[in-house]
């Protein structure tokens, strides 16, 4: 009899200490965008974007690496009826240790897979894309991080293609506090058919990677960061399975400089034109260089606001240009409930 009291006593005391640990969270966060492309060499991509994404969710915090997740993001397109174009569910499952992070369902896809170069997911992803719908892992430690994931893009039906994006992008620092690193990046597009064969659009796949050494030098200035990165790049397509995969291969360099409220971001590329569906058109070109001048008026707590002034120069177009600012509200995550 003691020894059922006992462990009736332990039982209740385990679960009474796991409630203490839960807690209910709200988190809300907005992007708000005007983008203006000038785009000579791609006249369909020559256009304005403009709009606000709010995005809100409640979190169901179970203990200290394990959550729930449930919300919305919503996205309106300054004068576009109706108001909101497209509202997209947030629901996944997030466990967050030391040194993994694993998602599962619908997570934003903001700080984990939006380190990519342009090239490989272009930039309107953000606007228009803003969540993962599918698996991410994430390992790091002091000298690693690599991540690796899984998009689901289109189910198939009858008329839809089955089409998913997966890949995987690291880095490795040789020293914690040394100056070189070496990073990678890999996606693969793969477009299976519809349930209804269509032969005059076969299976395919189509994607890039790029592969890079860099040097931070912020260390060596007075400055908030500086750094140069040099590396190569190489896209494969396969438009039919009985022919296999076509590659394309360049070199990539990039320079960051950025002090205060100032930033300069330069992208060179030269080599093979690369088609990489959700890359950035640009790169179709054999010889581009991007250059981003980066003013930052509103720096605060919960608040961000830039403006980018970008140059484009690829052959025969040497002043396409495009004007955005940007502006994020993020409140971070507020505690709702405790259960204790």
């Amino acid at each position: 009899m003691l020894k059922k009291l006992y462990l009736f006593l332990l039982f209740i005391t385990i679960n009474t200490a796991a409630w203490a640990q839960q807690n209910l969270d709200i988190h809300f966060n907005a992007l708000g965008f005007l983008d203006n492309r000038e785009y000579k060499a791609f006249i369909p991509r020559s256009r304005t974007y403009s709009g606000t994404r709010l995005a809100l969710d409640l979190g169901w915090n179970i203990d200290s690496v394990n959550r729930f997740v449930v919300g919305m993001n919503g996205i309106h397109e300054f004068g576009a009826k109706p108001y909101f174009l497209k509202v997209n569910p947030v629901a996944y499952y997030e466990y967050h240790g030391q040194n993994w992070l694993f998602n599962a369902g619908m997570f934003p896809r903001e700080g984990l897979l939006s380190d990519y170069p342009r090239s490989i997911l272009n930039d309107t992803l953000r606007y228009y894309r803003p969540n993962v719908e599918g698996l991410l892992t994430r390992y790091t430690n002091e000298h690693f991080t690599e991540t690796v994931w899984l998009d689901w893009v289109s189910r198939q039906t009858a008329t839809d293609r089955e089409q998913f994006l997966f890949g995987f992008s690291g880095k490795f620092k040789p020293s914690v506090n040394g100056m070189f690193y070496l990073s990678h990046y890999f996606m693969m597009l793969h477009d299976a058919g519809a349930e209804i064969a269509d032969p005059t659009h076969p299976l395919g796949d189509n994607g890039a990677a790029q592969i890079k050494l860099g040097l931070n030098l912020t260390k060596l200035t007075g400055l908030d960061s500086l750094s140069v990165e040099a590396g190569g790049m190489m896209s494969l397509e396969r438009m039919n399975r009985d022919i296999g995969f076509q590659n394309h291969a360049g070199f990539v360099a990039a320079a960051y400089f950025s002090y205060k409220r100032i930033a300069l971001f330069d992208e060179f590329y030269a080599g093979q034109g690369q088609n990489v569906i959700y890359g950035d058109s640009y790169y179709l070109k054999k010889l581009y260089n991007r250059l981003d001048v980066i003013y930052t008026p509103f720096l605060f707590k919960n608040i961000k606001g830039q403006f980018v002034f970008s140059f484009h120069q690829s052959p025969a177009h040497l002043n396409d240009n495009q004007q955005a600012f940007r502006i994020v509200v993020d409140l971070g995550r507020k505690k709702l409930v405790n259960f204790n």
